[in-house]
């Protein structure tokens, strides 16, 4: 029998909401071990002089527990 854990991580990035996903999840994967699929809570973008200038996501991560 399996036991997964549910964790909840903010990523951002300069570049993309992709980068900011790729980022957010090796960091996590860092301390994080067993991480088995994720998923987008929600996304922003943050704006200065009407330019996108930061990309935002929530992610909810799955991972098993030892």
């Amino acid at each position: 029998m399996s036991i997964a854990k549910i964790i909840e991580l903010t990523a951002r990035s300069d570049k993309s909401f992709e980068d900011a996903i790729r980022t957010g999840l090796a960091k996590a994967g860092e301390t994080v071990h067993g991480i088995r699929e994720a998923w987008i809570e929600s996304q922003k973008v943050m704006v200065e002089g009407n330019k996108v200038v930061g990309f935002q996501v929530d992610l909810k991560v799955t991972f098993l527990v030892d």
